[in-house]
Parts: C-alpha cells; sequence; structure tokens
C-alpha cells in the first residue's frame, strides 16, 4: 500500500498592523487669567458681649440683680431697644473665689446687638460709668453680606475679561468664550480693633476728658478671586 504524505512547508508572509488611535480635536489658543476684586464696608450689626460679675465693694456685696438692673436702667437711657439684650446663657455660672474657700461668686454673660459706632461709643462709657468692665465686641456683620459677596465674585470675573481684553489688543488678538471658570479662595476676614481691650480703652478717655470716645476699628473686606481661561479669537 502507498501512503501518501504531505509536507507542510512554512511560509512567511508580512504582518500589516492598522492603528486604530482616534486623531484628537486640536485645542484652541487661549489665555489664563486671574480675576480679582475688593470691597470695605462699614459693619452695621456690631455684638457687644457683657459679663456681669458680682463682686465686693469695701464692705458690700454687689450682685448680679443689682449689675443688671444698672446696666438695663443705663441702656434705656441710652434709648437702646431691649429687645438687642439676650442672655449668652441660660442661667447663672457660678466661679470659686478662692481655691479653698466654699464661697462662690455668680455671673452672668448677656450679648447686645448693635448698629453703628456711635451707640457703641455711649453703650461702653455708661457701661464705665457703671462700673462693667468685663465688656467687648466679640463679632460685626453686615445684613447684606450676601448680596455683597455676590458683587465682588461678579466685579472679580469682569477684571478678569477686562485684563484679557487689553493683553490681547496689544497683539492684535481678541477674548474669546470662556473655556473654564473657577473660584479661588477668597473670605472675609473679621476687623481689627486698636485696642484688644475696648473697656480699658474707654476708661481711658473718660479718664482723659474726652466726652465720647470713638470706637476705631477697620472696615470689613471682602475679597474675591476667579481664574479664567478665556479661547483666543
Amino acid at each position: 500500500m502507498k501512503v501518501l504524505r504531505l509536507l507542510l512547508m512554512p511560509f512567511a508572509f508580512p504582518l500589516i498592523v492598522f492603528s486604530q488611535s482616534p486623531i484628537l480635536p486640536q485645542e484652541p489658543p487661549f489665555i489664563e487669567i486671574n480675576g480679582t476684586a475688593e470691597l470695605e464696608i462699614v459693619p452695621n450689626e456690631l455684638y457687644v458681649s457683657i459679663v456681669l460679675k458680682e463682686r465686693i465693694d469695701g464692705k458690700d456685696k454687689i450682685t448680679v440683680p443689682e449689675l443688671e438692673d444698672k446696666m438695663k436702667s443705663g441702656l434705656k437711657n441710652l434709648k437702646i431697644d431691649m429687645t438687642q439684650l439676650s442672655l449668652a446663657n441660660a442661667n447663672a455660672d457660678y466661679l470659686n473665689r478662692r481655691w479653698r474657700s466654699k464661697e462662690v461668686i455668680s455671673q452672668k454673660e448677656y450679648l447686645l446687638k448693635l448698629e453703628d459706632s456711635n451707640s457703641l461709643s455711649k453703650v461702653f462709657q455708661m457701661l464705665d460709668e457703671i462700673n462693667i468692665q468685663d465688656a467687648w465686641i466679640s463679632r460685626v456683620h453686615h445684613t447684606k453680606m450676601d448680596s455683597l459677596k455676590k458683587e465682588v465674585r461678579i466685579n472679580a470675573i469682569k477684571a478678569a475679561k477686562d485684563k484679557s481684553d487689553y493683553l490681547l489688543k496689544a497683539i492684535q488678538q481678541q477674548t474669546g468664550k470662556a473655556l473654564i471658570v473657577r473660584e479661588n479662595d477668597w473670605g472675609y476676614p473679621q476687623p481689627m480693633y486698636k485696642n484688644a481691650n475696648m473697656a480699658a480703652s474707654f476708661m481711658d478717655s473718660v479718664e482723659s476728658g474726652m466726652a465720647e470716645p470713638e470706637v476705631d476699628f477697620r472696615k470689613i473686606k471682602i475679597s474675591s478671586s476667579v481664574y479664567v481661561k478665556f479661547e483666543i479669537k
């Protein structure tokens, strides 16, 4: 019997690989700008913390209720709306007078809301006259803070557009549409006071003969920074 044998011979063929990578669109020319804006405002909400402490004056004890009556009477004489006065805590606190003594003294902390520095000056002067020295400006605010923040943000992005316009104009180019807009960190720090102890400042002013000492504190500064990437036309 004859056997038929098939001899398989290897053949070399060229390998062709076709690339399937997509062709990405070319990014248009662009300019990157940071726009900033600031606004200084006078606060129209001033919050004063007032602490009333029981104390000994000579042989007499001056109680917290007595100090409350004097303070409220003084505020009424200044035409201060009593609804602006509130307790900072619900109950009076109690402090040990001495480490080994069982005798305790009480205290109460109030929060008074005022609208202008003139009223603030008169209140501090009244508190000094009735010998209440534990008082300070705890914080300040403005009733239109949210709308003012928006205004500053808008001014910041307008500043970015304006900067892009005059820079590109110098090379005969124009600002196109915004490709990226990103707000950077921004804020409004609390104003700084010339005197950390406002009560001491008022006492010094009264003793020096000033009828109505002025409160001198900086305005609230609102700032905003915006990064914008503009297309160049």
